[in-house]
């Protein structure tokens, strides 16, 4: 079957599976699974021979012809998306049931197929104008679904900082098209690299796809979002949906002439959110803004290697253009494998809040005893996420840090950057591990800490088998990389054409011997804990440090145990502590109470919004009222752009 019947099945289907949404739930999800079915093998025939499609409709929409085109870079997104969408689909099946959630259930599952559609349109577009018309309705459909819980004030408030970013974001992408679109006179897209008139354009489009992503400083929609959204729409959000500001500045670095400094400016933003993304998550006590923090650490990773990719091809050198392309190679990888890992841990912090109601990690503990396989499963997504071996977070890091090796070893012009650079994305791994270990011991070990801990349940199967599956798809990654080489060699032809072809890195499937150590020491540890496990073990109770009475509160909390690495990152973080010590002589009650802000927001954003709020409060006298003044505004303003364009048109 060829590309184009399957491509069209799979828009169908989403296009009925919003009217099958309301009434027949069992209809949407088997409409929902065949439609992506159809995309994953249309995508995945692309990412893997290499093909393009193209086609032109007859029809004009919005006065232009429809123009969708799909080659091994959009494909590479579209495999994500139909994987992402259709875990998220099955486990929002039970976690957010109509029987639970009767005002909003349909609506979510509505919305769902609305922004599943919006995305393939996004990412198969070639036309400036649709492909806004794609991101304004992808945008407005994550909006609904992010307050899908609107009667919750912090969901409404995480809801308008998500719309007011993503119209500054469109603003921006706006403006790049419509600029785009003046210089070459047509809304088409493709490639354009013999223009250097417009280089320039890359800054909006790097604002407005950096926003969309989720990069540091740009960032401060994201937490609230992702910790608000119900957790299937937190999956898809982080899983896939901040993936299009990937795409977007991937797609236009290929097509378009970069600046001087793009890849520098890239680099530096990956680097920014990569270390900061991770030192405010280990800030954070609330399970899923803590994950949300997470996704800019991983994004930053994704730019790292993108950023010093493009530093590299920009040389001209093929030498460094072969490391620069090896870099790039681990950021599409990550691509996938945050993608995956990330669904994962948000389905799991999900199935927490759906058997305890409550998303703050010092009120959990013990849950490995009542939630085995949840536990189990999240434990698998946080080795993935803290980029340790045999899974698929070691394989794209490690990519990274093969080209950044490369770069240094070449003694290229950026070769001073490439150590400092492989310096810091190594500092970010350890920080991510230490906040895992973190989440882990806090949520899952020790005593429950509440009642609501200590009656949690194990998720049912729906919920269950997303998780699985999703875990599966990091095991084979990690396991077998070599298998996905040729997808990631396609998708970087696709995005430069021009670039110098590489072979596999010879680290993805032969062993020296200093690998060859390391496994057998590692096999041989896990063959003495695998038997010392089976052996029983005593048991006894923690030391109570004195006190008569030892309760489950006497445990590390999520503040505590990561204290002495905030304290280091004090400066940014800004914690906000509240404490009344203990003054008596004998024991008595203490308190104490952190949080740590939304620094960028709180103390940056916030009140430059204040400041436009009381300039703009000065124009209120404008509006009294009085229609005929109405009508004299728009008089005046439409005789100033008439002698605008008279004036122009003269010149």
């Amino acid at each position: 079957m060829s590309l184009g019947p399957l491509l069209f099945a799979a828009a169908l289907g989403q296009l009925a599976a919003i009217l099958a949404s309301r009434r027949v739930p069992r209809l949407w999800l088997g409409l929902t699974v065949a439609s992506a079915a159809a995309a994953l093998l249309a995508c995945g025939t692309v990412l893997f021979t290499g093909a393009e499609w193209d086609w032109r409709g007859g029809l004009p929409l919005g006065g232009h012809v429809l123009h969708l085109r799909m080659d091994a870079l959009s494909a590479l997104f579209g495999v994500l998306l139909a994987i992402v969408e259709t875990a998220g689909a099955i486990y929002a099946r039970e976690y957010w049931a109509d029987r639970a959630h009767p005002q909003s259930g349909a609506s979510g599952r509505m919305w769902w197929s609305t922004l599943v559609l919006a995305l393939g349109v996004v990412i198969t577009v070639s036309n400036g104008l649709h492909f806004l018309m794609g991101w304004e309705l992808f945008a407005v459909s994550a909006f609904f679904l992010v307050t899908l819980n609107r009667q919750n004030p912090e969901v409404r408030a995480a809801g308008a900082l998500y719309l007011n970013a993503s119209h500054v974001a469109t603003l921006s992408l706006f403006a790049f098209f419509a600029l785009l679109a003046s210089h070459t006179g047509s809304w088409d897209l493709g490639p354009m690299r013999d223009r250097p008139e417009l280089a320039p354009l890359f800054w909006l489009a790097l604002f407005g796809f950096g926003l969309k992503a989720g990069a540091f400083p740009l960032h401060i929609w994201l937490p609230s979002a992702h910790a608000n959204a119900p957790s299937h729409v937190s999956a898809m959000l982080s899983g896939f949906t901040i993936k299009i500001g990937i795409y977007g500045l991937l797609r236009f670095s290929g097509w378009l002439p970069q600046p001087a400094g793009a890849g520098w400016a890239i680099a530096a933003l990956g680097l920014a959110s990569a270390v900061l993304g991770v030192a405010f998550a280990l800030g954070q006590h609330d399970l899923k803004r803590l994950l949300a923090y997470h996704s800019v650490e991983n994004i930053g990773i994704i730019l790292i290697g993108l950023g010093f990719g493009l530093i590299a091809l920009q040389q001209g050198d093929p030498t460094l253009a072969r490391w620069g392309r090896l870099a790039v190679a681990g950021a599409l990888l990550h691509v996938w494998n945050h993608g995956l890992f990330k669904s994962l841990l948000f389905l799991g912090a999900g199935s927490v809040l759906h058997a305890t109601g409550t998303r703050e990690m010092s009120r959990l503990g013990g849950l490995w005893r009542t939630m085995p396989w949840t536990a189990s499963l999240f434990a698998l997504g946080a080795v993935a996420i803290s980029g340790l071996p045999p899974l698929n977070g070691f394989v794209s890091e490690w990519l990274i840090y093969l080209g950044l090796f490369d770069g240094a070893i070449a003694h290229g012009p950026a070769a001073w950057a490439t150590i400092p650079g492989a310096i810091l994305l190594g500092v970010t791994g350890a920080l991510a591990l230490a906040c895992f270990v973190k989440v882990c011991a806090v949520v899952f070990l020790g005593a429950p800490r509440t009642s609501a801990a200590t009656h949690a349940h194990e998720c049912g199967a729906r919920m269950r088998g997303p998780m699985i599956v999703l875990a599966a798809g990091c095991l084979v990654i990690g396991l077998a990389p070599l298998l996905f080489w040729p997808a990631l060699d396609h998708a970087i032809t696709a995005w430069q054409p021009g670039a110098v072809s590489a072979a596999a890195p010879s680290s993805l499937f032969t062993l020296g011997w200093a690998q060859t150590a390391v496994a057998v020491l590692a096999l041989a540890a896990s063959v003495v804990l695998w038997r010392r496990l089976r052996q029983p073990a005593p048991r006894a109770l923690t030391w109570d440090c004195g006190y008569a009475e030892p309760t489950a509160r006497m445990q590390y909390t999520a503040g505590s145990f990561a204290g002495t690495i905030t304290e280091w990152f004090a400066w940014i973080l800004r914690p906000q502590r509240h404490v009344e010590p203990m003054t008596a002589t004998f024991p008595a009650r203490a308190h104490f109470e952190e949080h740590t802000p939304e620094t960028v927001l709180t103390h940056l954003i916030e009140p430059l919004a204040r400041v436009v709020a009381r300039f703009a409060s000065l124009t209120r006298r404008l509006q009294h009222g009085h229609l005929q003044s109405y009508l004299l505004y728009l008089l005046v303003g439409l005789a100033a752009l008439g002698g605008l364009t008279m004036i122009g048109g003269a010149q």
